[in-house]
């Protein structure tokens, strides 16, 4: 009797629960193209789309299925900005960095929004209610400086006003639940 090594079966249903009917479907229609792998890039955007981030999972699932080096999927998800390993906070709070906010204290309220959410740009907090961006310019200079919570634009914005901005959102979540 000789032992099986081969478990591409098992792997596929992994793969396919971890990404969901959609996602499938989509690389499925995908294989119909001569070279398939050249559908990564958008394969990534919809697997984001549907959870919000590439988690390891996703980004194995997705190797498999599309049949693509797993480093080559890593690489690819790693090298562009517009995607995200981690999952974001309930919140995602955007801090306009142009030229109009910066100079009328934009880094002054980055400083404190790090100060109470114990984290910097790029991060989620502990709790997952709040992620921090860093935002080139949200095109709002005549309120400058501004601090978007999801979309929710807060206009001449002072670090003083940071923790209540914050509760603001903190009391919404407690109301949710």
């Amino acid at each position: 009797m000789t032992a099986s090594t081969d478990n591409w079966e098992e792997v596929q249903a992994t793969s396919r629960e971890a990404l969901g009917p959609a996602i499938v479907e989509y690389i499925d229609e995908c294989h119909q193209d001569p070279a398939p792998a050249g559908k990564l890039i958008a394969v990534l955007h919809r697997v984001q789309a549907e959870y919000g981030y590439l988690g390891a999972a996703h980004l194995d699932a997705v190797a498999q299925l599309l049949r693509v080096p797993a480093a080559k999927v890593a690489g690819v998800a790693s090298f562009y900005h517009f995607f995200r390993l981690e999952p974001r906070g309930k919140h995602v709070i955007n801090v306009c960095m142009g030229t109009a906010c910066y100079v009328k204290g934009a880094d002054q309220i980055a400083a404190r929004l790090i100060s109470e959410l114990g984290i910097t740009f790029g991060e989620t907090s502990s709790d997952g209610m709040f992620s921090l961006e860093a935002a080139r310019c949200l095109g709002t200079c005549g309120l400058a400086p501004i601090v978007m919570v999801d979309d929710d634009v807060h206009a001449q914005v002072t670090p003083d006003q940071v923790p209540i901005i914050l509760d603001k959102y903190l009391r919404q979540a407690t109301a949710e639940t």
